[in-house]
């Protein structure tokens, strides 16, 4: 059965109201160029919260060479591929952007709770992968900021301003770069950014900007239903995280080093490893993980079982086949994620 080695998807995109996607050409090796599919969701549960669509599994991974979807088989076959875990508990996604997202934050779990009836928020972490030109992030209001000067320049974007992104402190970023993202944190990827994110599994954003590009926001689209006093309670205007973030190194032997990127330190809703193999084998030990291959190529061996992987391909290790395969390879880079 698929579920007795690490399962494998068809591609994944998925269409967002911001544009991207020219740097996936790079990283999974095809002929992307910008537009409006510019995420992967990377073996994903997780319904895309996308106004209009009607389609049940949009943002849903497809088991390669089956005819399931991943939700559906982890209803069928729960304990073969999480074990006693309810759900996988992350969403992971690769996304490249041609332009500045809007201004956001994320729900915590409260929020989530009380306003979507959902157990989990929507912390997340990013690694950087690539950039373009000019690559930045904004991150956290400047000091001396107010709810009021926020709330001018909702009023301000009405109009296409860029009074709310002035309010915001903004980061250079380069590949390598690891930051992580609190909930209620104002936030904004800019321009350029290719990045392997991580989060909480949801796909809830509160963005109280009008315009995305050339895109106009709904309401919906900004505040999910909510009115827009009760949606901008995700906001913190206070919340502060350093950035970026240095991994620690777990253990750096025998061809492996392998590395702490998020953990329970940071945050209790989900952990991210860096995998580097350099004539190493690495056992693939953890049940219910999703592993994506940033760098490298290399092989996924286990008893008359061998997989050719490469950067851009990623894979789920359900709980039934942990322990029994290994990465081997001579300069690889895998990032290893799980709840």
């Amino acid at each position: 059965m698929f579920y007795n080695k690490p399962i494998f998807f068809e591609k994944n995109r998925v269409f967002r109201v911001y544009t991207g996607g020219k740097l996936f050409a790079d990283f999974f090796g095809d002929e992307s160029t910008d537009g409006y599919y510019p995420e992967e969701w990377v073996a994903s549960s997780v319904r895309a919260l996308n106004e209009g669509s009607t389609d049940e599994y949009e943002g849903v991974s497809k088991i390669k060479g089956t005819d399931l979807y991943l939700n559906d088989a982890i209803e069928k076959y729960k304990s073969e591929i999480l074990g006693s875990r309810d759900d996988i508990g992350i969403l992971t996604k690769i996304l490249d952007s041609a332009i500045r997202l809007p201004v956001q934050a994320h729900p915590d779990k409260t929020f989530s709770e009380k306003y979507f009836s959902s157990k989990y928020g929507k912390e997340e972490s990013w690694i950087i992968l690539a950039t373009r030109p000019g690559a930045k992030i904004f991150y956290g209001f400047k000091d001396g900021v107010t709810l009021e000067d926020f709330s001018k320049a909702i009023d301000e974007s009405e109009n296409g301003s860029n009074a709310m992104e002035n309010l915001l402190s903004s980061i250079d970023v380069k590949a390598g770069d690891v930051i992580y993202i609190p909930a209620k944190m104002v936030h904004a990827i800019g321009s350029g950014c290719l990045l392997l994110e991580v989060q909480e599994p949801t796909d809830f954003t509160i963005q109280p900007e009008r315009w995305c590009g050339e895109y106009k926001l709904s309401d919906r689209e900004m505040y999910l239903g909510l009115d827009r006093e009760k949606a901008l309670e995700c906001f913190d205007i206070s919340k502060r995280y350093p950035a970026p973030l240095t991994p620690k190194i777990i253990t750096d032997e025998n061809g492996i080093k392998y590395e702490s990127v998020i953990d329970e330190n940071i945050t209790t809703s989900f952990s991210v490893r860096a995998i580097t193999l350099s004539g190493g084998s690495f056992v693939l030990s953890r049940g219910a993980a999703v592993y994506v291959v940033t760098d490298g190529s290399g092989s996924i061996i286990g008893e008359n079982y061998c997989a050719e992987i490469k950067k851009g391909d990623y894979f789920l290790m359900p709980e039934s086949a942990k322990d029994k395969f290994s990465i081997s390879g001579n300069n690889i880079k895998v990032t290893e994620c799980f709840a």
